[in-house]
């Protein structure tokens, strides 16, 4: 019997809820870089330690998280999104180090087709989630298709358009993320989600 208590004991699962890490990251460094998108900076190191460090990294670092508390969904979206940001990164400064050709619009428009196929599933997922995540993910899915007609196109309007839907994307992460965290310190419903 005193085995058996000691073993349940090492199955519980006592860590920190990862997400609100996951879905800040994300949501801080998709309203910077739309702020960008919409055209009121350029592209700088500002985005670009933003999208290896806190986007990146702080996401992928939330995911193993979730993994540990076996939350598939969590695993994937944030290992997946802060890679995606890693790899963005990589896009727009390996050209400038004159180690690869930067990327053709029809490339890119392909890369952000392919984020928005993905994250188009990941959002029918969350469709037994709250609607905090569900706006979250739609309005990723949405942003993802309309970057990727704005390269596809050449059409700077769409990626302006997208720019400002991205802001709000990048908000209602922020939202989600904090409520989360005032809801759990509060031990109450106190941000709807």
């Amino acid at each position: 019997m005193e085995k058996e208590n000691r073993n349940s004991f090492f199955l519980m699962d006592g860590t920190a809820n990862p997400a609100p890490l996951g879905l800040l990251a994300f949501g801080m460094t998709t309203v910077l870089l739309n702020i960008h998108n919409a055209g009121y900076f350029a592209l700088g190191s500002m985005i670009m330690g933003m999208g290896i460090f806190y986007g990146g990294l702080a996401q992928v670092i939330a995911g193993i998280m979730e993994w540990k508390k076996n939350n598939t969904f969590g695993t994937t979206a944030f290992c997946s999104y802060g890679f995606f940001w890693i790899s963005l990164v990589a896009l727009l400064i390996l050209p400038g180090l004159g180690l690869a050709a930067a990327p053709e619009k029809v490339a890119m428009g392909s890369y952000l087709l392919m984020w928005g196929i993905f994250t188009s599933v990941m959002f029918v997922a969350t469709l037994k989630m709250n609607r905090a995540i569900q706006f979250v993910f739609g309005s990723l899915a949405l942003l993802f298709f309309l970057l990727a007609a704005g390269d596809f196109t050449g059409n700077a309007l769409i990626t302006t358009i997208a720019g400002y839907e991205g802001i709000i994307c990048g908000f209602s992460a922020i939202y989600a993320g904090l409520g989360q965290v005032l809801n759990e310190v509060y031990q109450k419903d106190l941000v709807p989600l």
